[in-house]
């Protein structure tokens, strides 16, 4: 064991991938953590002590969930590279895009394509103030890369909104490329799809935005926000509530938003939910990323393969460079269902969509879990060739 500092207060034990994984104990057959991370023990452990703390109230013991909220800052910085006075807790995603989108002026580039938590809050801050205008990439059914940006960029572009990961191919933008054509306009990077799994250069954007219940494992009601000097500078705190203020109550006069990122907060947060938050990244930190992308890579090639024994298509990439924990499986339009109901008849826990089927295994992906995925495969390849 090593032992290494994350801040001024914290001290992480490094621990390997295969204590992190020991750590889950979700059932055999859950391959959906793109969709949700089923929460883990020490997440667990935490909520239920400080819910405890909060149902006896003993007195001086609530004190300690006033500290949650700076926790959960350093949590966040040491996995990002932003200092902890550039992050701010934020219920979910949608709620970080919308006050990095509403605090903009100017054009912000982005792609239709995006998951619509992107799209919805450009489009909203642009009906509701008139100051965003949205500029519509299009990739022609294709990845968003440095290149393609390059020849949209104009001078009335002032920010690019991008997620880190595509939630429809899985494919993993380029955003240290995309960073190096854009020059100083602002670079929003919706992470969600990555956060926990990517090894990615978050320090070259300016906003990045992720919640905490995929692969960070931490649940619903769980994100966070970071800001860049060049965000906070340019940037309109637009919905900044009473607490994001150094001002102690009682306030009997309106007080001007904080200087850091703590300027784009609402209200106080819950701080079982810092917590919760808190704990999963702790974690992460502990084992790293690196090796948890590692292993979260070889469970994906195992799952291509299998796709491939059974000759199912597979439409996302299969560049480990371009890919995250996502596999989309594409069969013929008349054979999706029957992919879909015998995966689901052999208790395979997957998102459907439209035309694909999306497999996203986690570190704690088993044996047992292959063999049932194998089963589906052979179900489905049966019942297409009788």
């Amino acid at each position: 064991m090593t032992i290494r500092v994350v801040n001024a207060a914290t001290v992480v034990e490094m621990i390997t991938v295969e204590e992190f994984s020991a750590g889950f104990e979700e059932e055999p057959g859950y391959v959906d953590f793109a969709r949700v991370g089923p929460l883990g023990r020490a997440v667990l452990e935490e909520e239920k002590a400080q819910v405890e703390l909060l149902r006896r109230a003993r007195f001086g013991s609530l004190a300690s969930l006033d500290l949650q909220g700076a926790r959960v800052q350093h949590a966040v910085a040491d996995l990002t590279g932003f200092r902890a006075d550039q992050v701010v807790f934020q219920p979910n995603t949608g709620s970080g895009l919308m006050h990095a989108m509403f605090g903009i002026t100017g054009g912000v580039l982005l792609s239709s394509a995006e998951f619509p938590a992107v799209t919805f809050a450009a489009a909203r801050a642009a009906e509701a103030l008139g100051v965003l205008k949205p500029v519509w990439l299009d990739t022609e059914g294709g990845p968003v890369t440095p290149g393609i940006i390059k020849q949209h960029l104009t001078k009335k572009i002032v920010a690019v909104a991008i997620s880190l990961v595509d939630f429809r191919t899985g494919y993993v933008a380029d955003i240290e490329g995309i960073r190096q054509v854009i020059g100083d306009r602002l670079l929003i990077v919706d992470a969600i799809q990555g956060f926990g799994v990517v090894d990615a250069p978050y320090q070259v954007a300016d906003v990045v935005v992720s919640g905490g219940q995929k692969w960070v494992r931490a649940g619903w009601g769980t994100g966070f926000m970071t800001l860049s000097d060049r965000a906070l500078e340019r940037l309109t705190p637009v919905f900044s509530g009473f607490s994001a203020t150094d001002e102690e109550l009682p306030m009997d006069h309106i007080v001007a938003p904080l200087s850091d990122a703590g300027a784009y907060s609402i209200s106080n947060p819950s701080p079982i939910s810092e917590a919760r938050l808190a704990t999963a990244l702790e974690e992460i930190a502990a084992v790293g990323v690196p090796a948890i992308n590692a292993a979260v890579a070889e469970k994906v090639t195992r799952v291509i393969e299998l796709a491939d024994e059974f000759a199912i298509p597979v439409s996302s990439s299969r560049a480990e460079h371009e890919r995250a924990g996502i596999v989309v499986l594409e069969p013929l339009p008349d054979q999706l269902t029957v992919l879909t109901a015998s995966l689901f008849n052999h208790g395979v826990t997957t998102t459907s969509r439209r035309t694909s089927v999306l497999i996203s295994p986690h570190v704690s992906t088993g044996e047992d879990t292959f063999e049932m995925l194998r089963a589906a495969f052979v179900g489905y390849a049966t019942a297409i060739t009788l």
